[in-house]
């Protein structure tokens, strides 16, 4: 069934003032190049924050403009306005986006254990498996062929998509989303020698092997948990490993993006966002407010402070203050790094300079 609200209503829902009229049924969001004119059943809206993207606007069609821009230029039939756009879009997405398809209540095939304690108003779906002492919050959803261990717990109003892995002994908070193939709470990466290790050799001395010999790895496992905070969300295929003896944790808000890797004992404060592909070695820790670019690595044992941005693969390897905006391999500051690249793009020329130089001290030395 399609969903539908009036201008008027979706304005008053956004807090954003509407223009045009008010009683026009929205359907759905569009590209501006994709929008039509407003039929008897309504239309699709389009976020058209600039001229250059409203230009696209069919006449007799429905945006979201930024404060200051005309809709009677593009000929609109109606608009609603925001001072920042991308918010506005933000609530008008969650508005008509109803979410995978799962049937409410627990699906015949799903096996859930006796002991497990499932919250009011939930939708199990197909294939799914509940060990025993789980606990389900109210009004939960849980996709086809996913699997949530043994004494797990997850809060009121979860999203789990399809085929995702939820270890025993997890922990998360209310309203969390959890992507396809994502595994929470597998076995960290952790194993020890008898000897001294040729890793543990080269931290001391710096990189000089002084013998090498064979070694055989002794699992280290792993007994603590994860815990994951309020309002978590986690990307498809990411991976979030359980700590050795305590857990490894996600601060409430933080936002995990596909094919993020965290290790065994992170901790990662409030409010982060870890953009594809950013890997968090063992033992870390993340501050509050963190932003890290897609491929940023960041090194085992270390501190990252409140507030700290890392632009895209950045590999961090020792502790960054808070507040900080990093950039490089290895990071250094911003505008450091900046320098640095603008040096290296000189580099070829000063190279024929110096060659010149040299031919020219050589001619000198010839005649004196």
């Amino acid at each position: 069934m399609t969903r539908s609200v009036t201008i008027g209503e979706l304005a008053r829902a956004l807090d954003a003032r509407s223009w045009g009229d008010a009683a026009l049924p929205v359907i759905g969001a569009a590209e501006p190049a994709a929008t039509s004119p407003v039929g008897p059943d309504g239309g699709v809206i389009a976020l058209a924050m600039a001229p250059k993207y409203a230009e696209a606007l069919k006449p007799g069609s429905m945006a979201i403009l930024a404060e200051g821009m005309d809709p009677e230029a593009y000929g609109l039939k109606a608009a609603i306005f925001a001072p920042r756009p991308r918010l506005l879009m933000a609530g008008l997405t969650r508005a008509f986006d109803a979410g995978p398809d799962i049937a409410p209540g627990i699906h015949p095939t799903a096996v859930v254990d006796a002991s497990a304690v499932i919250g009011a108003d939930t939708a199990i779906g197909p294939f799914v498996v509940i060990g025993p002492g789980v606990r389900i919050g109210a009004g939960a959803r849980i996709g086809p062929h996913v699997s949530v261990g043994r004494n797990a717990r997850i809060g009121d109003q979860a999203l789990i998509h399809a085929g995702a892995r939820i270890a025993h002994g997890v922990h998360a908070g209310d309203r969390l989303i959890v992507q396809s193939g994502a595994v929470i709470g597998g076995d960290g990466f952790s194993f020890v020698t008898p000897e001294e290790s040729g890793i543990e050799e080269i931290r001391r001395t710096l990189g000089a092997r002084e013998d090498i010999r064979q070694q055989h790895w002794t699992r280290i496992h792993s007994l603590g948990g994860v815990e994951l905070g309020h309002d978590v969300e986690i990307g498809a295929n990411a991976t979030i490993d359980r700590g050795t003896i305590r857990a490894t944790r996600v601060g409430d808000g933080t936002k995990i993006d596909n094919l993020v890797m965290l290790g065994h004992n992170v901790v990662v404060g409030r409010d982060c966002l870890l953009c594809s592909q950013v890997g968090v070695a063992g033992s870390s820790r993340i501050g509050d407010r963190v932003v890290l670019a897609g491929q940023v690595g960041v090194n085992d044992n270390i501190e990252i402070g409140d507030d700290v941005i890392a632009g895209g693969a950045t590999k961090i390897f020792t502790r960054v203050p808070s507040g900080r905006v990093i950039l490089g391999n290895p990071a250094v500051k911003m505008e450091t790094q900046m320098e640095i690249q603008k040096a290296m793009r000189r580099l070829p020329r000063f190279a024929q300079q110096l060659a010149k130089l040299q031919e020219t001290v050589t001619r000198l030395l010839e005649k004196a």
